[in-house]
């Protein structure tokens, strides 16, 4: 199956490691359809690549709602055709102390970052099958693989896609639908730039690529690099794995 005409659905890409993607894909002649709720980023990015010729829609969808996962997955469908790649990119962050965690705070945590893939995963999935073909690739974290503190619930239910990409994988594949994940190492994306700001990390990022084998921190097109190898039909043998991008600080 190749991107040519093929169509994706990219969760959260409208700005940092979701945009990567979704600009990776569209270069390749995927009809991309972005869900995000940045609203203002969403049209504006959806604009710009247009502009260049890519052939890009965007959708306000909250990933953690069943109904308008539903309503924009049919809209795609008509719009744009059968999806036969799924990118779940869409998250959000948590910091603060174990102790100070709310049912809320947890609760959102695990709706955007963990049922969002459920639910995105099972809306797209029959399209997948009535092909026979289909690339699903699960954003994690290393944070998932090495722990870090005072963000216990973002951590834990980043574990947890990384559990759900390894059972689903075993349950698709023999038809023919690979599943699998990137953990991200220290990327710069406005989720970090935003952390380093708020004094949320004891060193600077300049401290963070001197102890990375690589020695450098890494970029949002690192990570779309591996999602496009991991979406190409050339990587049909590779499912349920955990494709770590970190510059070899996890291994």
């Amino acid at each position: 199956m190749p991107f040519d005409n093929t169509t994706a659905i990219v969760t959260g890409g409208a700005q940092g490691l979701g945009l990567a993607i979704t600009e990776a894909l569209a270069e390749r002649g995927t009809k991309v359809a972005i869900f995000d709720l940045a609203t203002d980023q969403l049209a504006s990015e959806v604009a710009r690549m247009r502009n260049q010729g890519a052939t890009v829609n965007g959708y306000a969808v909250d990933v953690s709602d069943r109904n308008q996962v539903r309503a924009a997955v049919e809209q795609v469908r008509a719009e744009l055709g059968p999806v036969l790649i799924l990118v779940n990119n869409a998250g959000v962050e948590q910091f603060g102390k174990f102790t100070e965690i709310t049912d809320e705070q947890w609760d959102q945590v695990m709706a955007v970052n963990l049922r969002g893939p459920f639910i995105c995963t099972q809306e797209v999935l029959p399209d997948m099958l009535s092909a026979a073909w289909g690339r699903i690739v699960n954003i994690s974290s290393s944070s998932a693989q090495g722990g870090q503190s005072r963000m216990a619930a973002y951590v834990s239910s980043k574990a947890g896609v990384i559990g759900f990409t390894k059972a689903l994988a075993l349950e698709l594949g023999p038809k023919g639908i690979t599943v699998n994940t990137i953990p991200p190492g220290m990327v710069v994306t406005p989720m970090l730039e935003k952390a380093i700001d708020e004094g949320r990390f004891t060193a600077s990022l300049e401290h963070f690529a001197k102890i990375t084998p690589v020695r450098r921190a890494g970029r949002p097109e690192d990570i779309a690099n591996a999602a496009i190898f991991l979406c190409q039909d050339e990587s049909s043998y590779v499912t349920g794995q955990i494709i770590g991008v970190n510059g070899g600080r996890r291994t």
